[in-house]
């Protein structure tokens, strides 16, 4: 009798006692000044906007955005270890624009963004890598916007990660969707810019895709 009043109150306590909800995973946005949403309100960067998106898909996933302007590959080589103190599910990794901006050379880019990527599979093999692509204007020479252009999928294919081929596309160059500056997107830009990221990222989220995405990055 005795133990059947026991378990009878344990189970009580089990029904009574709601079951804590599962800890959001992290995704973190490795990126420049437009992570970052230079000259906007936070919440008008993409990285907010997306956190939006995830939200209204019941998505059980939490943006950390890393944005810092003026950040190249190398600057996010140097700040990644410091980045991962915290468990990370996805990295978004969104640099180069500024390497390509001051002509460094898309060999030395190549190799940081594959320095970040490795220092990110150290610490766990199993992050997910999202890798936003750049492109730069013609007027930067053919020869240097092919081979900066090219370096994102050759990234993405060699490390088996997700590429978003232009992540400016439908923004980059058009004047009323950027800041007098012409390099930063305005609030309208960053919503594009969400929905061409979205696009790729919701399906990985939801587990639907294993493999890179592989087509060309050009327009």
């Amino acid at each position: 009798m005795m133990n059947r009043i026991v378990s009878l109150f344990f189970l009580a306590l089990m029904v009574a006692t709601p079951l804590r909800a599962a800890e959001p995973k992290t995704i973190l946005v490795l990126g420049d000044s437009i992570a970052a949403g230079y000259g906007l309100d936070p919440d008008e960067a993409f990285p907010a906007l997306l956190q939006e998106k995830i939200t209204q898909a019941g998505l059980n996933y939490k943006v950390v955005n890393a944005g810092l302007s003026g950040d190249t590959t190398a600057g996010g080589l140097r700040r990644i270890s410091w980045l991962l103190r915290q468990p990370v599910n996805v990295l978004l990794l969104e640099l180069g624009g500024n390497d390509g901006l001051r002509g460094i050379d898309p060999t030395e880019t190549e190799r940081n963004l594959n320095g970040i990527i490795e220092k990110v599979r150290q610490k766990n093999p199993n992050t997910t890598i999202v890798i936003a692509g750049m492109q730069m204007p013609e007027n930067m020479g053919k020869d240097y916007t092919t081979r900066f252009r090219d370096v994102f999928a050759r990234v993405a294919t060699e490390n088996r990660a997700t590429l978003i081929p232009f992540m400016l596309e439908g923004v980059g160059g058009k004047a009323e969707l950027n800041q007098p500056d012409r390099i930063h997107p305005t609030a309208e830009g960053h919503k594009i810019i969400t929905a061409t990221i979205w696009k790729v990222l919701q399906p990985v989220l939801a587990g639907n895709r294993s493999e890179p995405i592989k087509e060309s990055a050009s327009r």
